[in-house]
């Protein structure tokens, strides 16, 4: 007798709206993935650096930093969602609910939310929702994305079609839940590294973070597997030389990693990514490639019921292998610019 034990992986056609995915396996994270993280990317933001800093303002101790939680949820929906994935497209509608500690337990649900064969009827976008919670049973994440994953068989029937409409961005006055209340002058700005609050910034300002980071092949694997994230095309060289690149795909997580910490020059005091209102990896990274970043504020709220804390909504854009002095963005024609690989809307959290 022959049988299939081994997974290959679900093709477009293979997915149902309404169709809840409940993905393996459960992760405990560590202070070694913390540090391994930190290894990679090197972020520097003092609350999820120092345990004295945190307990400070209120935290238990030091939390993981928000996107190798998001990173981890993300991870373990990849074997249900995105093995036979061309390309991961967008995100929208990400919060991030409440802290992730080391010794913490992840896991997480999607829900099929919408589906749209592409017109060359050999792929289609898949969009979930995937909810991310702790072992208690608590929302740390959740989030929508949209991926564009190959079909088994060009002449199947495409499932019923249907793009979700989705908010633009997140309500800002639900920011905040996750962070504790802080002592009054208990926000040191010399160790935090910066000076420059909230009040500092202006809608329109823009901020070249002025460092660029190199990936080089291991350390991107050795990411894409710190997060237990299988897709092929990061890692099978023999088969992705065969590929429309040639080469392996750096996952889209690390150029968000990178971009995240290369924003600490500028945006030091932003300690918390609350949430991602919408993204696009606009075009791939390959090893070798070197990532810059640049932020510009486009909007700034009051968190209700809080004088310590407020947030800014900022565009974050990383570009590779031009520096990013000259904020580059969209060309006259309204195409993105040369170099340009990520375009993210996102609200941090500041010190007010």
């Amino acid at each position: 007798m022959t049988a299939t034990k081994t997974n290959p992986g679900n093709y477009f056609e293979d997915f149902r709206l309404g169709q809840i995915l409940i993905h393996a396996t459960p992760r405990t994270v560590t202070a070694g993935d913390v540090a391994l993280y930190t290894a990679l990317y090197g972020p520097r933001f003092a609350v999820q650096s120092s345990d004295a800093f945190a307990r400070a303002l209120g935290y238990p101790r030091s939390p993981l930093d928000d996107l190798l939680a998001f990173h981890v949820v993300f991870g373990k929906t990849v074997p249900d969602i995105s093995l036979n994935a061309i390309a991961n497209l967008g995100y929208a509608e990400c919060r991030f609910e409440r802290p992730v500690y080391p010794g913490d337990t992840l896991a997480t649900v999607s829900e099929v939310i919408g589906l749209k064969e592409n017109s060359n009827k050999e792929t289609g976008t898949v969009y979930v929702r995937s909810t991310g919670r702790n072992q208690a049973g608590e929302v740390v994440i959740s989030y929508v994305r949209w991926v564009m994953v190959r079909k088994r068989d060009k002449t199947a029937l495409s499932a019923a079609s249907l793009v979700p409409q989705l908010a633009p961005r997140v309500d800002p006055a639900t920011l905040g839940a996750s962070v504790p209340r802080f002592p009054e002058r208990s926000y040191d700005p010399d160790l935090a590294g910066s000076s420059h609050f909230w009040r500092d910034y202006a809608v329109g300002e823009k901020i070249d973070h002025v460092d660029g980071m190199t990936v080089e092949e291991a350390e991107h694997q050795m990411a894409t597997r710190l997060y237990q994230n299988t897709a092929k095309v990061h890692f099978n060289q023999h088969t992705e030389a065969k590929g429309r690149f040639g080469k392996r795909i750096i996952y889209g997580g690390v150029v968000i990693s990178l971009a995240r910490a290369l924003s600490f020059n500028g945006l030091g005091n932003a300690f918390h990514l609350a949430a991602i209102n919408g993204g696009r990896h606009v075009a791939p990274l390959f090893a070798g490639d070197t990532v810059y970043a640049w932020s510009e504020v486009l909007e700034k709220a009051e968190i209700p019921g809080r004088t310590d804390i407020a947030a800014l909504r900022t565009r974050l854009v990383a570009v590779k292998n031009r520096d990013a002095a000259a904020h580059p963005f969209r060309t006259d024609a309204g195409d993105y610019a040369e170099g340009v690989i990520l375009d993210l809307d996102c609200w941090i959290v500041l010190p007010y």
